[in-house]
């Protein structure tokens, strides 16, 4: 909305999809992208990085025990967002900085973040989420971080643009807003619900 405000000559349409959106057949000027791009004739602008984490509601802990390493996902009530985590397993570094690789099964999945962190909420098992999604729950204590000392890998945030050479001006104030939001921690500065 501070965008709208700095460029009032800008109309902006605003569409939510977890799915990759062809940005040429659908007439869109910018899709963020969430990990690492494919090659392609898009042009695009790195804004910042997309730090994950493990949660679980307390109420589920309680019940279940609370995982002390990852071969212990195992044994849990996986929550899998499907857009991402298509292979049932989780891939995470430990504190040598080695790479782990956890099978994890579970009775629910969705494309769906929001739905994920529902189901995590409500203490259906643990789940994968962006910490920007994760964020209000945790600090609300509705989930906990499960196994803080293991990382999740991180995923690049790009702004995507149907041509690198040509770019409208619309596009390059939207996309230098972006960049100037996106910093080092950028999930701490979002407008609370």
């Amino acid at each position: 909305l501070d965008f709208m405000a700095k460029h009032p000559q800008v109309r902006l349409d605003l569409s939510f999809d977890d799915r990759y959106s062809d940005l040429v057949a659908q007439g869109l000027d910018v899709a963020l992208r969430m990990g690492k791009l494919a090659d392609s004739s898009l042009g695009a602008r790195f804004l910042g990085m997309n730090p994950w984490v493990l949660v679980a509601a307390p109420k589920y802990l309680k019940k279940h025990g609370r995982p002390k390493r990852p071969a212990d996902l195992s044994g849990h009530n996986a929550l899998v967002y499907s857009s991402v985590q298509g292979d049932d397993v989780w891939r995470m570094v430990n504190p040598k900085g080695e790479a782990v690789t956890v099978p994890v099964s579970g009775r629910f999945r969705s494309n769906n973040l929001s739905a994920v962190l529902a189901a995590a909420r409500n203490g259906l098992g643990i789940a994968a989420l962006p910490l920007y999604v994760a964020g209000d729950s945790l600090a609300s204590g509705h989930v906990e971080v499960v196994l803080r000392e293991h990382a999740l890998p991180e995923q690049e945030i790009h702004a995507v643009f149907p041509s690198p050479k040509l770019v409208p001006g619309k596009v390059q104030a939207l996309v230098a807003f972006l960049q100037g939001r996106f910093g080092a921690k950028w999930w701490e500065t979002l407008p609370k619900a």
